[in-house]
């Protein structure tokens, strides 16, 4: 039936390419491409046919330890990037414990789904970046690859875990040889300046994912987790006036919604993998919150600490707010930018003080966002870190956040649960790091 509408649809190009001399290219090259796929359909189905009838009925070692003998071939039904083909496996059977096996499922990577490991890899990526029902109508449009959006939705969550479970496994190998005094192998030599920069920002929950999170606005239920990011990346070079060029495509990022005890591990070994101990300079990058602080202290004594640029100057912002009238506010906290940027921040201090009201709660108030600049002094002597060459803001990670997290995980009407979150998280941090074409090779290795 399929071959006779295929035919009738080439009869009715070719008539009018002939009769009329006109010809819709849009639909040949759509048709064309359904036909070619259709040919290698057959031509996958040809080679699974072939491969599922080879190689003897050798008895296989069951978990118990007693051999397990063959049952002949069962077929299984698979979805393909070329359309659906049938796998013929051979079935075996323990005869003392009555477990089943299909060694040919994990040595093709069809175990426990009926998608293949190309398909898989396309609806990963697809949900990864876009709605579910949305990725589901590409895969369709771009790639003639009919699923469901929940097909899409079960197959990247999935796999999002399985590319953050290969992920850790780098890292805690790379982790346990810095253990040992040694560094991970093929890493680029030399490197010169290595940055680790991380930040967090609220990912909108389903309400059952709440029910034990503290709202950090009083009165006002809980509504996200905190999704927490890192990134590392490379520096080699200045351009002609002396500010620091990000090496081009050394950015890899990391990812989940864990507390700061895990996080630190997470990007810890992140740094490790990349050779941190083979870097002249560690820089830190981070907004002077407390577990970003305390991160730095654990996992990266040694490092030189920036206070982003950025974060320090909405601090300054809110003391100008809070204490400038409005109509000096504007020379006074250019002023104050001034003496932030070049580092002085006790000149930048007493400036401030000058301003304090002598009692009441906007004082207060006040003397809590002096603290902010008082407790990361050393941190935010910029003039100094500009002079070598270094990055002092944290646009790299800032980034990050709004397109890894916020582009997907952040859209209108979205309310993830957690395993739902880090699966997308990871999967995304996987092909921003330009690492899932090797977590798939490793797969199929």
């Amino acid at each position: 039936m399929i071959e006779r509408e295929r035919q009738a649809e080439l009869d009715r190009i070719l008539h009018r390419v002939t009769a009329e001399n006109k010809i819709d290219l849009e639909a040949t090259e759509f048709f064309v491409r359904t036909a070619v796929l259709a040919l290698g359909g057959r031509i996958l189905q040809e080679v699974m046919d072939r491969w599922g009838v080879e190689g003897t009925a050798e008895p296989v070692p069951c978990s118990c330890g007693q051999p397990m003998t063959s049952e002949g071939f069962r077929p299984k039904t698979i979805r393909t990037i070329l359309g659906q083909v049938t796998v013929r496996r051979r079935l075996y059977r323990c005869g003392h414990c009555g477990a089943l096996r299909f060694p040919a499922d994990p040595a093709l990577d069809i175990e426990g789904t009926s998608f293949s490991p190309a398909c898989r890899h396309m609806m990963t990526r697809a949900g990864s970046q876009s709605p579910f029902a949305e990725a589901a109508a590409d895969l369709q449009f771009y790639a003639h690859v009919t699923v469901s959006p929940k097909d899409v939705e079960r197959v990247a969550e999935t796999m999002g875990r399985e590319m953050d479970n290969w992920m850790q496994r780098h890292a805690s190998h790379a982790r346990m040889l810095d253990g040992q005094g040694k560094t991970p192998p093929n890493l680029p030599e030399p490197i010169d300046i290595l940055y680790v920069s991380y930040d967090g920002t609220g990912t909108p929950m389903r309400r059952s994912e709440l029910t034990r999170t503290k709202s950090k606005t009083p009165g006002q239920p809980a509504r996200t987790h905190e999704a927490k990011l890192g990134c590392v990346f490379t520096q080699t070079t200045v351009d002609d006036q002396g500010r620091p060029i990000r090496d081009p495509a050394s950015t890899t990022y990391v990812g989940a919604i864990e507390d700061s005890t895990d996080f630190g591990y997470r990007i810890f070994g992140e740094a490790i993998r990349r050779g941190m101990r083979k870097a002249r300079l560690v820089v830190i990058l981070m907004d002077g919150a407390a577990y970003n602080k305390s991160i730095a202290a654990e996992h990266f004594p040694h490092a030189i600490l920036i206070i982003d640029l950025y974060h320090a100057r909405e601090h300054l912002d809110a003391l100008a707010k809070l204490l400038l009238p409005e109509s000096r506010r504007p020379a006074i906290l250019e002023q104050w930018k001034r003496l932030l940027d070049q580092g002085q921040i006790e000149t930048l201090l007493a400036a401030v003080r000058t301003h304090l009201p002598r009692s009441g709660r906007r004082r207060q108030t006040a003397l809590k966002g002096l603290r902010y600049f008082i407790e990361n002094t050393p941190y935010m002597r910029y003039a100094e870190f500009r002079k070598q060459g270094l990055f002092v803001g944290s646009g790299v990670i800032e980034a990050g956040c709004k397109t890894l997290i916020g582009k997907r995980l952040k859209q209108s009407g979205m309310f993830w649960t957690d395993r739902g979150a880090n699966a997308i998280l990871a999967a995304r941090c996987c092909h921003r790091s330009g690492r899932a074409e090797q977590f798939w090779e490793d797969r199929a290795a």
